[in-house]
């Protein structure tokens, strides 16, 4: 099994849970596309500095073929699962704070 194929179902359900949150902050698209390039731009830069360094390897048989200086591009997709979930989990769970405090 591939890398890709891995990922995949752990992305399907990140984007199911961000399309259920969606609505859950004002700013939602905003806050998950900057989080989205923070986390790319880190992930790109310090996969590379570690996959230089020997401190990671990969199968080549388990990749694509595509890489961005020496990082395959699957590693990107751990990065885009979490960019995606966890300001989906953040801001609803925020609001559902805000909610119980009001209560009291």
């Amino acid at each position: 099994m591939t890398y890709l194929l891995i990922s995949i179902p752990f992305l399907l359900a990140a984007v199911v849970l961000w399309a259920w949150r969606r609505r859950s902050a004002p700013r939602q698209l905003a806050v998950t596309a900057i989080v989205l390039a923070v986390l790319l731009l880190l992930t790109t830069i310090f996969d590379n500095f570690m996959i230089l360094a020997g401190l990671v390897g990969y199968d080549d048989a388990q990749m694509s073929g595509l890489y961005i200086g020496v990082m395959p591009v699957e590693d990107l997709l751990y990065a885009i699962v979490a960019a995606i979930a966890v300001p989906a989990l953040w801001t609803g769970h925020a609001r559902e704070v805000a909610g119980e405090r009001g209560r009291e």
